[in-house]
């Protein structure tokens, strides 16, 4: 299906938007849009390609704004990284969580939200247990995992009330659009 000009530019915006918060100082860190983008996007846009792209092409803007920042002496967090490949892919997993909303509904949205910060959790501190980077060197074992699990829950709690958060404004925003405009064409 084809996408409305008004949808396509509020998408850009929305990328746009999303990846400048991710670098707003003073963020928690964790609380941030990019998983309930990739849950919208699997859940409303029909164009599977579009959908994966949505959430990447924010964290990659993201990123290269931390890149910026960190070379100009700005941020202490690098924006190119060891693992960062693995954490696109990750991405592109929460974007199925959003391809397995069959119903769009308040429990539906909160579920995904939910389940999808869980997936990222739990995936991306096994990788950082696994490969050893990311400033958590703890030992191989099943004790360095739990390390590494324990060290990653305060970004956990934010994580999820983010996505908690954004996905209300994401849906939310695109129910109240799509209810208050009769022209308006779905994703």
């Amino acid at each position: 299906m084809k996408l409305s000009k008004n949808f396509v530019f509020t998408l850009i915006a929305l990328v746009v938007v999303a990846a400048l918060y991710r670098v707003v100082p003073g963020r928690p860190f964790g609380f941030a849009p990019q998983i309930a983008m990739a849950i919208f996007a699997g859940a409303v846009i029909k164009d599977r390609k579009t959908a994966f792209a949505l959430p990447l092409i924010s964290m990659f803007i993201s990123d290269a704004f931390y890149q910026i920042l960190y070379v100009s002496g700005l941020s202490i967090i690098p924006g190119f990284y060891e693992g960062q490949a693995t954490n696109y892919i990750l991405f592109t997993l929460l974007t199925v969580v959003g391809f397995l909303i069959k119903k769009i509904n308040i429990v539906n949205v909160a579920i995904a939200s939910i389940a999808a910060s869980t997936i990222y959790f739990l995936t991306s501190n096994f990788m950082v247990w696994l490969s050893g980077t990311g400033g958590y060197q703890h030992p191989q074992t099943f004790n360095g995992l739990m390390m590494t699990i324990a060290d990653g829950v305060p970004f956990y709690k934010n994580s999820i009330w983010g996505t908690l958060f954004f996905s209300v404004v994401l849906f939310g925003g695109y129910y109240f659009f799509f209810s208050r405009s009769p022209k308006a064409e779905e994703a």
